[in-house]
């Protein structure tokens, strides 16, 4: 897949020319799953034939962390990994809109209102459960009333089925507490990947001969702990297989959770540099072994794994390209 360019609109910023009139589709999209891509796919191919630029029109924070903070949300998809995502769709722009009371608090016409006067969009297309406005009060029917009276095109959009069930974030979300990496990524339509800032660790795998980059997930994530045949994207855009393992490393420190990486044939300082790391499937559980001598076998056992398992992935990458 390749990239274009994405034209990124933060709250309340006026939209440039080339998204004048645009279509858009709106929905907190965590994931940009395989039904959110069917959606936004209708909405881009919409757009084209009207002649309009596609968009995409989503929420920082997430709803839910919104009106629950006190409960943890495991968010499958940060701002930055959507952005990268949208780009290979071949979508025009993204609206981001800070979901605060202000916003919470707009009725579903005033909330249509800041749709067609402020982003000054042309048609909608939403998915088939899509509420909107104070008290979730807008529904579909809703939508369709309120974008006539404001000559706005709207379509609502179906759920797309797998095998009967709804494609859905919380589905993703359910797998990958599991460890069950082959199904969230199926139910994406791409390798699940995370983006995030390598920091200094204890420095462990070195002494083991395993050099690792260490990354720190959002708080939220109840990704399984244990180790997992990955890819990795460093700085230059270079792609190297590896193994990783994520927890709290009970043979050592049961400490804070950490994404531990072993990029294969790969020695260089990664300090503080961005990675994106896609995973490609499940080796074991996170274990404590009985000595260094046990761990080290165990490491090198998942490491063969991880080769033959990436070496039989079909390629679904969003990180390379």
């Amino acid at each position: 897949m390749s990239e274009q360019r994405l034209t990124v609109v933060c709250d309340n910023e006026l939209p440039p020319e080339n998204l004048m009139g645009a279509y858009v589709a709106i929905g907190n999209f965590d994931g940009l799953h395989r039904g959110h891509q069917y959606l936004i796919k209708t909405m881009e191919e919409r757009a084209r034939n009207a002649g309009k630029a596609a968009t995409v029109l989503t929420f920082e924070p997430h709803p839910r962390a919104f009106f629950r903070p006190e409960e943890t949300f495991f968010r499958l998809t940060a701002p930055e990994v959507k952005e990268v995502i949208l780009k290979r769709l071949n979508i025009d722009g993204l609206f981001i809109k800070a979901f605060n009371q202000q916003l919470a608090s707009k009725t579903a016409p005033q909330f249509m209102d800041m749709v067609h006067q402020d982003m000054k969009i042309g048609g909608v297309v939403v998915g088939h459960d899509f509420h909107f406005g104070k008290g979730r009060e807008g529904t579909p029917e809703k939508l369709k009333q309120l974008c006539a009276e404001r000559g706005m095109d709207c379509l609502v959009v179906e759920p797309l089925l797998e095998k009967s069930e709804v494609v859905s974030s919380s589905a993703i979300r359910t797998a990958l507490t599991e460890g069950n990496v082959q199904l969230a990524n199926n139910l994406l339509g791409y390798r699940w990947f995370i983006r995030s800032t390598v920091v200094h660790g204890a420095k462990r795998g070195r002494e083991l001969g395993f050099p690792t980059a260490n990354l720190e997930l959002e708080q939220g994530c109840t990704l399984r702990h244990g180790v997992y045949s990955v890819r990795a994207r460093v700085s230059g855009g270079q792609i190297i297989d590896g193994v990783a393992s994520f927890g709290k490393r009970p043979m050592f420190d049961n400490g804070k959770p950490l994404l531990e990486v072993n990029l294969f044939n790969f020695n260089n300082d990664l300090y503080g540099q961005v990675m994106d790391v896609e995973f490609i499937g499940w080796v074991r559980p996170e274990e404590k072994f009985d000595s260094l001598e046990t761990l080290i076998a165990a490491i090198n056992a998942d490491a063969r794994i991880a080769q033959e398992q990436i070496a039989q992935a079909n390629e679904l990458s969003m990180i390379a390209g």
